[in-house]
């Protein structure tokens, strides 16, 4: 591309050092002219030595918040630095998250595929996992105006013939995804395009101004429709890849107040008549849901988000959860408390990265594990020393009675990612996994159920 339009590359970091340093190499391996790339990165107060790191680079720019501004204060930041240059001084703004790895060709397909279709005004990579390289996170995404979801496109689709790649070798490959995928087309339309990496030409970015101040998670969203709003179109590139690190193995927390929050505010504005009031009734449910599971601090959030919309509070907010939340590394610890003599193990429970034979080989322990209501185990179950297995029964109505038959027990895992609320209601004590923390929890009771119904009907 000897002609190659001068493009800004927005970058917004905070305490991700590796990664963003990850970032910055493979963006020097693009395929793109250097001279016709300028680099701006906005670090959020990081606090691991991003700064350092990047002191005495004279191939980027770096503007530094006082203070986390979140995603939406980062780019913005970014954003006003790049609307306060001569008009003309760039042809595009190329925005990245900090945790992404760009193929060679990521940036020149997104340029060709605006430079080739004057009515689309933003272009969106295809992202791939990073954690698992041949699995497709999402092209692009259609919005349900009507729920406020966002459906993926080709979400956890795999390209099998990528397995024994490494990332390194597939940043470098010629690239064809049409030859994997059925029915894959070049580029498509979309509502939205993650701003992980999300190419708009300059003077649409202007017009569309800055984002609004949700702090994290569906700003980008909200800019995506309104760019569509003033008549430009949003497309997919199947011929860009970005990977982008996965969300699969993390349990959402604080961001729930964000999510339910925001999406509120993003309904009030491009979504259809009663969308916000059928959303706000689906937060209340997940609200008492949260509470029947156990995890009180998540039903308080759901509250909040909702009467945080009611008083028109945006950006950033003091999230305060239970301090009940513990790496991974400290289950044995908690597993070989005398006073713990009875454990109940659903089948739903995570092992990644555990040895749960040995962790529940102390003596004076009684373990019983519970299969699925078809009768499915998990293969480490038959390794775990005088466990007694139990099905439960595989209609809901019988639940109840299968239930009132249990013997209570000083301790129930559940997994956060397929937790079954029923069962927290048998341990004294409920510990969630997942696969990379853990969160122990008192019993849910009733008077703290009588609670959060309380606070749902206020919220």
């Amino acid at each position: 591309m000897n002609d190659a339009p001068k493009t800004l590359v927005i970058i917004v970091t905070w305490n991700k050092k590796r990664y963003l340093l990850d970032l910055l190499d493979s963006l020097s391996s693009l395929d793109y002219p250097r001279r016709s790339l300028d680099i701006l990165v906005v670090d959020n107060a990081s606090s691991d030595g991003t700064v350092e790191a990047l002191a005495g680079r004279k191939d980027i720019t770096l503007l530094r918040n006082r203070e986390n501004l979140g995603g939406t204060g980062g780019f913005n930041t970014g954003l006003a630095w790049a609307f306060a240059q001569p008009e003309g001084r760039y042809d595009f703004l190329w925005l990245l998250d900090n945790d992404v790895q760009v193929h060679r060709n990521a940036l020149t397909a997104l340029v060709a595929l605006l430079r080739d279709n004057p009515d689309l005004a933003v272009a969106g990579s295809t992202m791939m996992q990073l954690d698992y390289p041949w699995r497709i996170n999402e092209m692009g995404a259609s919005f349900d105006r009507r729920r406020g979801v966002l459906k993926l496109h080709r979400h956890m689709e795999e390209i099998t013939a990528w397995k024994s790649l490494p990332l390194e070798r597939l940043r470098t490959l010629d690239i064809d995804l049409g030859r994997h995928l059925p029915g894959c087309p070049k580029w498509r339309k979309v509502d939205y395009v993650a701003a992980a990496s999300l190419l708009i030409r300059s003077e649409v970015a202007r017009q569309a101004g800055l984002w609004d101040d949700f702090f994290i998670h569906f700003d980008d969203v909200e800019w995506c429709l309104r760019i569509a709003r003033l008549g430009h179109g949003v497309a997919v590139s199947a011929d860009s890849l970005i990977w982008h690190l996965s969300a699969l193995s993390k349990v959402p927390s604080w961001i729930l107040y964000y999510d339910n929050r925001n999406v509120l505010y993003l309904l009030e504005k491009h979504g259809e008549p009663g969308s916000v009031a059928r959303t706000r009734r689906w937060i209340k449910l997940k609200a008492l849901y949260y509470a029947v599971l156990g995890k009180q601090d998540l039903s308080r959030l759901h509250c909040r988000a909702l009467q945080d919309f009611r008083k028109r509070v945006k950006g950033k907010s003091a999230i305060e959860l239970d301090p009940v939340y513990r790496p991974l590394g400290e289950l044995e610890t908690l597993l070989s408390r005398p006073e713990i003599r009875k454990i109940l193990i659903p089948w739903t429970v995570p092992t990644e990265g555990l040895d749960l034979p040995a962790l529940l080989s102390r003596p004076g322990l009684t373990v019983d594990l519970l299969l699925s209501p078809d009768g499915t185990e998990a293969a480490w179950m038959n390794e775990v020393p005088g466990a007694s297995k139990k099905r439960p029964p595989n209609r809901l109505r019988r639940w109840r009675a299968w239930l009132r038959r249990q013997p209570p027990y000083d301790l129930v895992l559940q997994s956060d990612y397929r937790p079954v609320p029923a069962l927290s209601r048998l341990g004294r004590q409920v510990l969630f996994l997942n696969n990379e923390s853990l969160s122990l929890r008192e019993r849910p009771r009733l008077s703290s159920l009588i609670q959060a119904l309380w606070t749902v009907a206020l919220s």
